[in-house]
């Protein structure tokens, strides 16, 4: 029992790292110029991390910078690649360009840009092309006026395929950088 606990720990370790778990925290800070008693709070007491961090963005959710015409593209929180690039495409720049608006205008917003590949290649290249990918969407949002404290760009990899298939559907989809709202999300209602 206790070799497998020692062989254990390591694995557990590594995987914490490998996923940057460490990094994904709630934003609570109250910004200078802020009245404390306007900071939003939400007990997230006897929550998991992931849901603690959903009830904490959904009570700080901003609709400022949230118009009609960008609504839908701030809804989309994907963006896809082709094979072997890192290239943004054209059909994902309106989506950028309204995340991009709405940062602009919510300056207290953060966000993970977590870059993911497709199966094929090794540990290490999916890992620099997945960091190529997120590096590629921050840049452009860098340079739509975005400031780069609110960014943070992540490589996965192919450790976190959204679709297991083996075919070129499934590589597609897994071909991606998420854009994850870690502190006051556009409110979409």
């Amino acid at each position: 029992m206790k070799a497998v606990q020692l062989f254990a720990l390591p694995i557990l370790a590594t995987a914490l790292v490998m996923t940057g778990c460490a990094s994904r925290k709630p934003a609570t800070d109250i910004q200078a110029g802020q009245n404390p008693s306007e900071a939003t709070t939400v007990s997230t007491e006897g929550l998991s991390e992931d849901a603690a961090l959903n009830a904490q963005n959904l009570a700080g959710a901003s609709s400022k910078g949230v118009t009609a015409a960008n609504k839908a593209f701030l809804a989309k929180r994907v963006v896809h690649f082709d094979y072997d690039s890192s290239e943004l495409s054209n059909e994902d720049y309106q989506t950028l360009q309204a995340h991009a608006q709405f940062l602009v205008a919510n300056a207290n917003s953060k966000v993970a840009l977590t870059g993911h590949t497709d199966e094929r290649g090794t540990r290490e290249y999916n890992m620099a092309l997945g960091e190529r990918r997120a590096k590629a969407v921050e840049s452009f949002l860098i340079t739509n006026g975005v400031a780069a404290t609110q960014l943070e760009a992540v490589s996965y990899g192919k450790e976190m395929p959204i679709n297991a298939g083996h075919d070129e559907n499934a590589w597609k989809e897994n071909r991606r950088v998420e854009i994850n709202y870690e502190a006051v999300p556009p409110l979409l209602k």
